[in-house]
């Protein structure tokens, strides 16, 4: 399964961006959905992520500002972001967990690769 991200930028701070990541492949269901980011010089963080059922879980940073919501049809995630802060700079990598469709249902874990967010004061 791959995963394609795209949606980062520069955006002034209290604008908005709207982050996008398409799972590709066949033969997987997906569990959930997500992001982490990763801020220069520190440890990735879990940002967001939204089960196949739509629950969603944000990190206390983010909430009521950021809305994850996933699309089932098209395997693919979106993270709206808005009143953006400087802090919300990093770099941005969606994930999925879902399980193949094989006789033991291997679960999988699998990552895009990041998209940079860049917020100015």
């Amino acid at each position: 399964v791959q995963l394609q991200a795209c949606g980062g930028g520069l955006v002034q701070a209290g604008g908005s961006l709207r982050l996008s990541c398409a799972a590709s492949g066949s033969g997987f269901s997906i569990h959930h959905m997500g992001w982490y980011r990763q801020a220069p010089g520190k440890q990735r963080e879990l940002v967001a992520f939204v089960t196949s059922g739509g629950s969603t879980n944000y990190a206390d940073s983010v909430k009521g500002r950021f809305t994850i919501s996933l699309d089932s049809a098209k395997n693919t995630v979106f993270l709206q972001m808005n009143a953006l802060k400087p802090e919300d700079t990093a770099v941005y990598y969606c994930y999925v967990n879902g399980w193949y469709h094989s006789y033991n249902r291997e679960n999988f874990v699998s990552w895009g690769q990041g998209t940079l967010v860049t917020v100015s004061s």
